[in-house]
């Protein structure tokens, strides 16, 4: 092999996810003039249902536009030797390999954002304005991007910091250390999500004592499920959509649900959706999906460990020595088609994982208010109600709405 094979594959595994995406994207946009489902039709009035496609038709333009453009900056910069630049240019700032290599991959994140950024304003503030989600002000779109870099900068930088220094230290064996370090992580962010990082952007408050909260505490008793922690968070200040999911292991785990989710539901319906909460936390999947991530790390992390130290892969971005971060870029973008295969399996599991919560809600509960839940939720969010097949076996972590309905 050569620099320039490596080079034009790293370049052909680019245009070709991008044509796969863009193809998929296109045979969607093919069903949004379908009928409305029959089973849904009792909620989309014809304004609704026009309205929901209209908002499919100005989403697929939207990422038509953004992805071209994103396609358009990478191939440049692979073609105008960027690598080469930010590379030299993180060397001027430090002569610690550990901070040339952080410096590097901070210059590349922060860049992405900067570039990313105006596609970003364009999408809250005209597209989710326009069709009534938005709630965010600009001002604390400016706060969220300011704390989600500062998150980046201190939790990613930790990480990467570490796996570096990992790599420096003991060589081509650094993965096993550092896959432990990352399963650690991993489970204790998945443990104490809501109590470290959910407060840096939203406010959380306890369910207070009356009819929902009640209500709820009985029918966990009823399935032996012990949840005396329910919360509600606000997510009505940046938009109308709603949510709710489960987090936590032990005395820490709890029920978050949105504040729009409680406006829009009712009692019944907001049960049936914690049923459903519940069934996965019954059924393990939360366990399943920590476990299929540490496994999938760890396979991520010993293919690294075999390529990254190659000088081959410098020298098809234009380097003359080979580095952690220069490897990391050539491996992320050759592990593609792996992450692309492990994506199909991780949405097969999860959509039948859906299914197996939403027939616990069934059992324990009554599957017509979570049919109902479903149906508002989905009217409320504009959501695409006739998917193309293709669409939803690569990219659904769930089944479509009419899938759920006509299984329960």
């Amino acid at each position: 092999m050569t620099p320039e094979f490596i080079f034009n594959t790293l370049i052909t595994i680019i245009i070709l996810n991008f044509i796969k995406d863009y193809y998929l994207s296109y045979l969607n946009s093919k069903n949004f003039d379908n009928k409305i489902p029959d089973v849904v039709a009792d909620v989309f009035d014809k304004e609704k249902y026009v309205k929901s496609q209209e908002y499919k038709k100005t989403q697929y333009n939207f990422s038509k536009i953004s992805s071209l453009y994103g396609l358009i900056i990478i191939l440049l910069f692979f073609y105008f030797d960027g690598f080469l630049i930010v590379d030299q240019l993180s060397k001027t700032f430090f002569n610690s390999t550990i901070l040339v290599s952080l410096c590097f991959l901070g210059l590349i994140y922060f860049g992405n954002e900067i570039l990313s950024l105006p596609f970003s304003i364009y999408y809250n503030f005209v597209i989710e304005e326009r069709f009534g989600f938005n709630k965010t002000t600009f001002k604390l779109f400016i706060i969220d991007k300011l704390k989600s870099w500062l998150l980046t900068i201190l939790l990613g930088g930790s990480i990467l910091g570490f796996l570096i220094f990992q790599f420096e230290a003991i060589g081509k064996n650094f993965w096993i250390t550092a896959w432990i370090f990352l399963g650690f992580v991993t489970i204790l962010i998945n443990g104490l999500y809501s109590q470290l990082i959910v407060p840096i952007f939203n406010k959380q408050t306890k369910l207070e004592r009356g009819e929902l909260r009640t209500q709820i505490e009985n029918y966990a008793t009823k399935v032996g499920f012990d949840l005396s922690n329910i919360f509600i968070i606000d997510g009505s200040k940046r938009s109308t959509k709603a949510n709710a999911y489960f987090s936590g292991f032990g005395k820490q785990k709890r029920v978050t649900l949105y504040d729009t989710l409680i406006n829009k539901l009712s009692t019944n319906q907001i049960i049936s959706v914690i049923a459903h909460e519940i069934g996965h936390y019954k059924k393990n999947h939360i366990v399943f999906n920590i476990i299929f991530s540490i496994i999938q790390s760890g396979l991520m992390l010993y293919l690294l460990s075999i390529l990254i130290s190659i000088p081959i892969f410098s020298e098809s971005l234009g380097l003359d020595k080979p580095s952690f971060h220069i490897g990391l870029v050539c491996f992320t973008i050759l592990f593609t088609p792996v992450s692309e295969i492990i994506s199909l399996f991780f949405n097969l599991f999860s959509r039948k994982f859906e299914y197996e919560a939403d027939e616990f809600a069934k059992k324990t509960f009554d599957s017509k208010y979570l049919i109902e839940a479903l149906k508002i939720l989905s009217k409320d969010s504009l959501s695409n109600l006739t998917p193309h097949s293709k669409y939803v076996w690569w990219y659904y972590s769930h089944p479509t709405l009419v899938q759920r309905i006509s299984r329960l």
